[in-house]
């Protein structure tokens, strides 16, 4: 089933000067870049990267703003915070399960102790941070 294409362009107010627009595009652009790596790596954040591309694309292009929040992937997050200002139950343990996997996995293979302590207060620190936003409720 295709999802409903909706227009978002009453929410997007372009910059005056076309020089700052297009740095917007290019900033949105490597965020959004970030954001996705962010998706497969435990240590990158994905939603605020993805809230900072909108922030730039909202600024910067109609076209760009449209393409990310009817994105069947990124627009969802950006949705969902903007809604709930709230993480999915399944993306915070995916989160924390793939810190404690590759840190462990890391600290296994560092050969000085300081690095395994600095890894483990990294590791937890981040998991303390995602734990601390709010859990999004199920919608029925």
């Amino acid at each position: 089933m295709a999802q409903e294409f909706k227009d978002y362009s009453d929410e997007v107010r372009l910059h005056r000067y076309s020089i700052v627009r297009y740095l917007l595009v290019i900033v949105g652009t490597i965020s959004l870049v970030l954001g996705i790596i962010g998706i497969f790596t435990p240590v990158l954040p994905t939603t605020p990267f993805l809230l900072l591309t909108a922030a730039c694309y909202a600024r910067a292009s109609q076209k760009f703003y449209n393409w990310l929040m009817n994105n069947k992937y990124f627009g969802n997050f950006i949705r969902d915070w903007r809604i709930h200002k709230a993480i999915p139950l399944k993306a915070k343990i995916i989160a924390v399960a793939s810190i404690v996997i590759t840190m462990t996995i890391s600290a296994i293979f560092a050969p000085i102790i300081y690095v395994r302590i600095g890894m483990a207060i990294i590791g937890i620190c981040v998991i303390v941070y995602i734990l601390r936003f709010p859990t999004k409720k199920k919608e029925d």
